[in-house]
């Protein structure tokens, strides 16, 4: 008679430090829309200037008072707000309004936060595209995920594009001065090639991206910013796009949510000048998992399995890279592609950039 595996001894203390665990990740999982609700009924915008109790809040925000209440209580348990109690008012310190409240700061975070709730969302169309072995692609998804992209990436993009990113670069920024043609492929909502466009008048930029919604919000952007002299958006994908002779391809944020990277390579080299090049931001990661096993990984590798696999296996081939493909694998992708060279030229906390040359 086969022996009886026994069954292993519970440390209660460790198993009670994962319950309280659980507790703060429910507490972070609600705190994500709670997040997204401040921002959207104007919450944070109003304590900006100075503490407020909950009736102060409601009352500038034409909000109820009870929803008010509430989520300063909440806040002030995650931390995100300070509660003083001789005066029984909620304060927003200096250095959170920063990051929740001004579009134009470096750390601006809300659009991350709008991204992650429009993710789980669509949380049902992901378990049965994981059941069915399919995808669920970025048109299938809920609002939230487009605009907190935009909004996300465009705090990235204004902060690192012009001054640390393109000057990477060998020789680009030159060749923008005087005058080049650039495609930006996956341009999203266009926000990154508004800045560039804004930035470099003499050239002249077109963006390319499958979803002709986000091609639509991306012409709206260009006309209200007044920036179309050298500018326009076509609905196009990655392996189709017109135009050759390019003076410089970007892709930003979006190779590995293609189906057929490999096959987008292989037309940004058809359409690259010989002189030219391809700037692919990518997020940032390692090449093994172990590298990847932190903070910005955890958020990455979340996002990789909701929204950016079933992107690229909605897709024609299906490739599946995940956001933390990592350099390696990004530089397998595109030398199949042609290219023959590759290099890591600048990277954030957030982003990776690659400099990639026929």
């Amino acid at each position: 008679m086969a022996d009886l595996q026994q069954a292993p001894e519970i440390d209660i203390d460790k198993l009670m430090a994962f319950v309280f665990k659980a507790v703060d990740e429910v507490g972070a999982t609600l705190n994500t829309a709670l997040v997204v609700m401040g921002d959207k009924l104007g919450y944070y915008t109003a304590m900006a200037p100075g503490p407020v109790t909950p009736l102060q809040l409601a009352e500038a925000t034409d909000t109820g008072l009870p929803y008010a209440r509430e989520w300063l209580n909440a806040q002030a348990a995650g931390g995100y707000v300070e509660f003083v109690a001789d005066t029984g008012k909620y304060l927003l310190p200096p250095e959170h309004a920063a990051a929740l409240t001004d579009p134009g700061s470096p750390a601006y975070l809300p659009g991350f936060f709008q991204i992650a709730l429009g993710t789980t969302h669509d949380i049902d169309g992901v378990l049965a595209a994981a059941l069915n072995r399919s995808g669920l692609g970025w048109h299938e998804r809920h609002l939230d995920v487009h605009e907190g992209c935009e909004r996300f990436f465009r705090t990235m993009y204004n902060t690192h594009l012009l001054g640390e990113w393109l000057p990477a670069l060998d020789g680009v920024v030159e060749k923008l001065e005087a005058g080049a043609r650039v495609a930006d492929v996956g341009c999203g909502h266009g926000a990154s090639t508004l800045i560039m466009a804004r930035a470099f008048p003499r050239s002249t930029f077109i963006g390319f991206d499958y979803h002709d919604a986000s091609v639509q919000t991306a012409r709206k952007r260009a006309r209200e910013s007044g920036v179309e002299a050298n500018l326009g958006f076509e609905t196009a994908s990655a392996t189709g796009f017109p135009g050759t002779g390019f003076d410089l391809v970007t892709t930003f944020d979006a190779l590995h949510d293609m189906g057929d990277p490999v096959g987008a390579a292989r037309h940004v080299r058809e359409a690259v000048a010989e002189d030219g090049t391809w700037m692919v931001v990518e997020p940032m990661s390692g090449d093994t998992v172990g590298e990847n096993l932190n903070p910005v990984g955890r958020a990455y590798y979340g996002f990789s399995t909701l929204l950016c696999t079933p992107c690229s296996l909605a897709q024609e081939v299906g490739l599946a890279l995940g956001t933390q493909a990592g350099p390696a694998r990004i530089h397998d992708v595109v030398s199949t592609g042609g290219f023959t060279r590759f290099a890591s030229v600048a990277q954030t906390p957030f982003n990776r950039v690659l400099e990639v040359r026929p």
